[in-house]
């Protein structure tokens, strides 16, 4: 992947996130959302998710870990966007961490912390967050797939119930983000219908599994 490549990429994924926070405000970027809370808020979550608790074993759990993830890149995002940065300096300076094998960053847990460390000052310090990547690992290339279908789950959700509670979260015992992360693999997020592909298996899927569905 180029730095242009990933620059394309990139302003998808702005351009995805920004018609996603209008849903919740068509004014959002003027609201001064806390977007730094949400982020150290979900990197305990991940934490959880991938173990750290010295007194117990803990096995991580990989697929969870990179959802949550995910979101921490949904809120960065959106402060990117407040903060109109240049989407070609950004790509770079992020593609670079990536490829700059001579850089040692910190492991996983420490880089999670580093992140969580600056949004509590307000800030989305992409150096730690490509850090947090490159310890577990988790590729730029698969960072956008996954984020495209958590997109393409959040436009579901809203559709499907969301917001007066009708829809469910679980699908025969397993929480929706675990099937999207099963069928996220099964799409190319470089296919102009990806998107289209992936809300269609997600709706046979839901109506196939849960009571709410099959009464769609």
């Amino acid at each position: 992947m180029t730095a242009t490549s990933f620059g394309s990429c990139l302003r998808e994924m702005m351009d995805l996130q920004h018609t996603h926070n209008q849903q919740v405000h068509p004014q959002w970027h003027k609201q001064g959302y806390p977007f730094h809370r949400a982020i150290w808020t979900e990197c305990a979550e991940l934490l959880d998710h991938y173990g750290w608790k010295w007194w117990k074993l803990q096995e991580p759990d990989l697929v969870q870990v990179k959802l949550e993830i995910v979101d921490i890149w949904h809120f960065g995002l959106s402060m990117i966007i407040v903060a109109e940065q240049s989407v070609e300096e950004l790509a770079r300076e992020m593609l670079e961490r990536e490829q700059d094998c001579s850089v040692v960053g910190p492991s996983f847990i420490p880089s999670v912390e580093a992140l969580a460390q600056q949004a509590l000052d307000r800030r989305f310090d992409t150096i730690a967050f490509m850090d947090m990547m490159n310890a577990l690992p988790f590729p730029l290339q698969d960072l956008y797939g996954i984020y495209k279908g958590k997109n393409v789950l959040n436009r579901f959700r809203q559709a499907n119930g969301y917001q007066d509670g009708s829809y469910q979260k679980f699908w025969k015992g397993k929480e929706d983000n675990v099937h999207l992360a099963e069928l996220v693999l099964t799409v190319d997020p470089y296919d102009a219908k990806f998107l289209s592909e992936l809300y269609s298996q997600l709706e046979n899927r839901y109506c196939e599994l849960t009571a709410e569905g099959q009464r769609l």
